[in-house]
């Protein structure tokens, strides 16, 4: 098949788990299918990532976009410019007339078999007619992300969150519409989907479940006596700043109550200033990006994850199961994981009982390594990326095939952004 491949970013670095997913997934797509992508990209990008994509797509299409980094003065002003814009904030800032236009140029040379809008954030630059069958892969459900959001959010910043959940549901509903396929990446989210949206989708919601290169992410043995624990992710994601900083507030004091020599090891790029700011606390290390995860998380004894807000699942989890590390967790942050409670990690919920699952890691080494091996032996016998990237295969193929008669459906029909210049490299998979 020829494949349109939508996305509102490169895939290069690999520095966040939506792009680590569809980076192995299309890693084995191109193996059988021509992948045409299309991303945003900053017009400082090192030519190196874009070139990169070459092993993935035969041809990459860039359309240069300046990012404001979140929690700047910039971020918050752009952010107040949008209050009126219909379109939640998260949707409106991708939206683009470059964008639209490149994709209306490429489906008007004929011959894609199918259209694939990679999260949902690119289905507000889609043309109002598609030419094939259209797939979008939704890694989280939206709205749910931003109605946690507003739940967990006091003050002022409440009623703004409720007003960003209100926008979102309305545009997740009005764009699901859109594509004759959805894919989701956990049961949780598929039932979550169609319960919200029972007439907006058109069809099965298909699941195409996490996966994790077990080979790069190998075990790796806890140092004997390590008191160090350790958080990984993109720092500037709403969701895992919430975290870390309801950790340092309201787990950390506990844990270090009973055990003082602690040390926590927030690892990610693009730290906001609120995470930065951990920093200045005792024992905790803030990184940044990293070029490589696996050595903190090596010498960590366990690995943390107290998200309360988030959808989708996290990769994060199953790569420190595959290093073989024991994981405290929240129900949030495991959710849509084939994991359980007591046999793979240990879930947690509120601040007293995940201080004291980490202690009970960190002081019980039997109890320590036998979740360690029983969470690698999962992720090793059942969750390998080749296993997954066919699954996918599949419901995509069964999408295209099953469309031979495409009718015209609608997009959203919201104000494009001014046209901006644009970039376009052309490279053959290798």
């Amino acid at each position: 098949m020829r494949i349109l491949w939508l996305k509102s970013d490169l895939l290069l670095p690999l520095d966040k788990g939506g792009k680590l997913r569809t980076w192995h997934l299309l890693r084995q797509l191109a193996r059988r299918h021509d992948i045409t992508y299309v991303a945003f990209a900053s017009p400082n990008e090192p030519k190196a990532n874009i070139e990169g994509m070459s092993e993935i797509a035969r041809e990459v299409h860039v359309i240069p976009r300046s990012e404001t980094r979140k929690g700047s003065v910039g971020f918050y002003a752009r952010a107040a410019m949008r209050i009126a814009d219909p379109l939640p904030y998260a949707v409106g800032t991708y939206r683009s007339r470059a964008y639209r236009q490149r994709v209306q140029s490429l489906l008007g040379t004929g011959g894609f078999d199918l259209v694939v809008s990679d999260f949902i954030l690119p289905a507000v630059n889609l043309p109002a007619r598609l030419p094939c069958p259209s797939v979008v892969f939704t890694h989280n459900v939206e709205s749910e992300i931003w109605r946690r959001h507003a739940e967990t959010a006091s003050g002022f910043t409440r009623p703004l969150y409720t007003a960003q959940y209100k926008r979102m549901l309305r545009f997740e509903r009005h764009a699901l519409e859109r594509f004759e396929g959805v894919l989701a990446v956990s049961a949780t989210d598929r039932d979550t989907l169609t319960r919200i949206y029972p007439d907006a989708i058109h069809g099965p919601v298909h699941v195409v479940q996490t996966g994790v290169d077990t080979e790069f992410f190998d075990p790796a043995p806890t140092p004997a006596g390590s008191r160090s624990l350790v958080f990984t992710g993109s720092m500037d994601w709403l969701p895992n700043e919430d975290a870390m900083l309801y950790f340092c507030r309201d787990v950390l004091p506990r844990i270090r109550a009973q055990e003082p020599q602690v040390a926590l090891s927030i690892v990610g790029r693009a730290p906001t200033p609120a995470v930065a700011r951990l920093a200045q606390e005792s024992g905790v290390s803030v990184t940044g990006r990293v070029d490589d995860v696996r050595p903190y998380m090596a010498e960590s004894a366990v690995y943390v994850v107290p998200l309360r807000i988030g959808g989708g699942t996290r990769l994060k989890i199953f790569e420190a199961m595959a290093m073989g590390k024991a994981v405290v967790s929240t129900t949030v942050g495991a959710e849509g994981l084939p994991v359980h409670d007591g046999e793979h990690l240990l879930l947690a919920d509120d601040s007293d009982s995940f201080a004291s699952a980490v202690v009970e890691l960190l002081r019980d080494d039997d109890r320590r390594r036998a979740l360690e091996a029983s969470a690698r032996k999962l992720v090793v016998e059942h969750y390998d990326w080749a296993a997954v990237a066919g699954d996918l295969d599949r419901a995509l193929t069964r999408v295209a095939k099953g469309s031979t008669e495409h009718s015209a459906v609608r997009t959203s029909t919201t104000p494009a952004q001014a046209m901006v210049p644009e970039v376009h490299a052309t490279n053959r998979a290798r």
